[in-house]
């Protein structure tokens, strides 16, 4: 299968935070999370690398919006307090800055999430590659909602799932080469150097290298219909001495701990990423099960030391009232899913 995608979408953003039940329940309202794939509580016991050495107990919830695009696994350890971030991170501060979700109509969006809270979010731009606007959560995790394709399911819904991320990089020649040797077949859409009126206050004044990476929705994999495209943008402060936003703290602790892309064959990947330089941190080894659900994950770093969590699925819940589950290891190729089968995954919604 080396000569086939091995990436085929953001398969979930990892939000460290104080309380699931709060987080999610603001992400369910807001945002349109509301199916729940996964509810687990166990240790992380592969992670002490970026633990402190120690094993921590934690709780992790996986949130889909069916409308399409990437969910999000909401992580608060049970064992220790998490940190909160120190400080408010700017655009161009290193790691994950910021989650990008999917819009097909960015105009009702907007409206939407400016009524439904109270108007903190920022005006409508002209962004790299159609309209957006940003915002924050009441955590203090910047996002930000941008036109995109690549839609699953038009429905109720007026914002989709994960489509990428925006992500503070040190050397920017540097992050582009890891970003196109992970995801494959991917299009620079914007490179230039300036001040930008378009991104959040914390950049005024400062000159950026500013680059949108694309990776077009792949015919690979059991879940590119619902994952759609992937979206990276890179942010270079050439200006100022960026900060390291995860700097003295743990993976798990409040704020985007990773960004996690849905792997077709991991051990094709890992000898790939490997050959270049970029070798795996973590590596469950093994089908590691969560809930209802199985895999194998792993981790690598982009060259700032942000956390690239990569998981090739095994078993998946399709309906769990009736204990419907797929096996993905049973099958032969990397065809999506039907559509249908997918959208079963949404009957387990919770409506508030």
């Amino acid at each position: 299968m080396t000569n086939s995608p091995l990436i085929s979408g953001v398969q979930q953003v990892g939000i460290g935070c104080r309380d699931v039940d709060a987080t999610w329940k603001w992400y369910r309202q807001m945002l349109g999370y509301d199916v729940a794939l996964f509810d687990d509580s166990a240790e992380a016991k592969y992670m002490t690398r970026y633990t402190g050495g120690d094993v921590h107990s934690r709780r992790a919830l996986l949130a889909l919006n069916m409308s399409g695009g990437g969910g999000l696994e909401i992580w608060q350890f049970k064992s220790r307090t998490p940190s909160e971030l120190p400080f408010d991170p700017a655009p161009g501060d290193l790691g994950i800055y910021a989650v990008k979700f999917k819009s097909a109509y960015v105009d009702r969006s907007h409206s939407w999430l400016s009524k439904k809270t109270g108007g903190s979010v920022s005006r409508l731009y002209d962004l790299p590659a159609g309209k957006g606007f940003w915002g924050v959560d009441p955590f203090g995790n910047t996002f930000q909602v941008c036109e995109d394709n690549s839609w699953f399911k038009s429905d109720a819904r007026p914002v989709g799932g994960v489509l990428g991320a925006v992500l503070g990089v040190s050397d920017m020649d540097a992050s582009i080469a890891f970003y196109k040797e992970l995801l494959g077949e991917v299009e620079i859409q914007f490179d230039k150097t300036g001040q930008f009126a378009d991104l959040p206050e914390g950049a005024a004044g400062r000159r950026f290298r500013r680059v949108l990476l694309l990776k077009k929705e792949t015919a690979h994999g059991a879940f590119a219909h619902l994952l759609g495209n992937i979206q990276l943008e890179l942010l270079q402060d050439l200006d100022g001495r960026p900060r390291k936003i995860f700097a003295g703290r743990y993976w798990g602790d409040c704020g985007f701990i990773h960004l996690c892309f849905d792997t077709l064959d991991m051990d094709s990947l890992k000898a790939k990423l490997e050959k270049s330089s970029y070798p795996f941190t973590v590596d469950s080894g093994e089908s590691f099960g969560m809930e209802s659900a199985a895999g194998r994950f792993a981790y690598v770093e982009d060259p700032d030391g942000t956390l690239i969590e990569l998981v090739e699925t095994h078993k998946l819940p399709v309906l769990k009232k009736i204990g419907w589950y797929l096996d993905l290891k049973k099958r032969r190729h990397q065809k999506p899913l039907p559509n249908w089968m997918l959208g079963l995954m949404g009957l387990g919604r919770v409506k508030d």
